[in-house]
């Protein structure tokens, strides 16, 4: 079975994420502006979060963290799901953890990005061919950022992309289920951070984007550019009356997201009127697509 391209049932969209709190961080307004609208979402969290550190100061001296880290995440996703409107759903898998050290130690046995790949898919595909999404978001090949965990969650989701409609692939778990749209997060764009890191200059106010920047226009032998994306931004989401939601999502996530800290750094409000977008780049469609884009659901509907 496939994703029709003149649906007139519910739309579905389907978020993969490695952690809780990755949700509220990437692409969160963009799924409160859908749900608002009445499309369906889901967000499935590949790991239970168990070995995040406390990110937040005021957290640090509470027991349950300290106690069962994974059992406090599980409240907060809760929260930042209601928050924002959707569904969740969880994968089953263990948090690797983000290795430090020269060299590297080996992930923890048994963890999310040490499994195989066709079980470490296995779950995806299942709530793919049950909640039957017309779109799917997920990370690129560097995970959005190196973390063993990202990097899994990237490759469980293109898997269930291209698995999940084959009859022959993954038997036994569900009807099969092809979804329309693959689209990869473009959450820490270079031209976002650009455009907010001067907001904030212009406005008399310290950036907290500028060692950011630095870094990345050091790639550029002109000084003047961030490197070029491997997956430039093809569809922008115009959602910036979603972005409190994103905002009170995040904080949700006591453990992980300092309410001072670097998310927060600019308002709302001036996010409107510098950067009012999420951006994603499309990956595959089995659809007719038109680039640039303003809808994840462009040739659905």
């Amino acid at each position: 079975m496939t994703a029709s391209s003149t649906t007139s049932a519910p739309l579905r969209l389907l978020a993969v994420h490695a952690h809780p709190d990755d949700e509220s961080s990437k692409g969160a307004a963009t799924m409160a502006m859908y749900a608002a609208a009445g499309v369906e979402v889901m967000v499935a969290t590949c790991t239970d979060g168990s070995r995040g550190d406390i990110q937040n100061p005021a957290v640090d001296g509470e027991p349950h963290p300290k106690r069962d880290m994974a059992g406090a995440r599980r409240l907060e996703m809760d929260n930042a799901a209601k928050v924002l409107g959707i569904r969740q759903r969880w994968l089953g898998f263990v948090d690797s953890g983000l290795p430090e050290g020269d060299p590297l130690p080996p992930l923890p046995a048994g963890s999310f990005a040490t499994q195989p790949l066709q079980r470490a898919a296995a779950p995806l595909i299942r709530l793919v061919r049950r909640f039957k999404p017309h779109v799917m978001i997920s990370y690129d090949e560097n995970g959005g950022y190196p973390h063993p965990d990202h990097i899994m969650a990237h490759r469980v989701a293109v898997e269930a992309f291209e698995a999940a409609g084959d009859p022959n692939r993954y038997q036994g778990i569900g009807e099969p289920w092809e979804p329309g749209k693959l689209y990869y997060d473009r959450a820490f764009s270079p031209e976002r951070f650009r455009a907010l890191h001067f907001a904030l200059e212009e406005a008399g106010l310290q950036s907290p984007y500028a060692e950011r920047l630095a870094a990345w226009l050091e790639t550029d032998a002109e000084g003047h550019t961030p490197p070029p994306a491997p997956h430039p931004t093809t569809t922008q989401i115009d959602c910036g009356d979603y972005f409190e939601a994103r905002d009170d999502a995040l904080r949700a996530h006591r453990t992980q997201v300092d309410p001072l800290g670097f998310f927060f750094a600019v308002s709302a409000e001036m996010q409107r009127r510098a950067w009012p977008w999420e951006d994603y780049s499309l990956i595959q469609s089995r659809v007719p697509a038109h680039l640039p884009e303003k809808d994840l659901f462009a040739g659905l509907r």
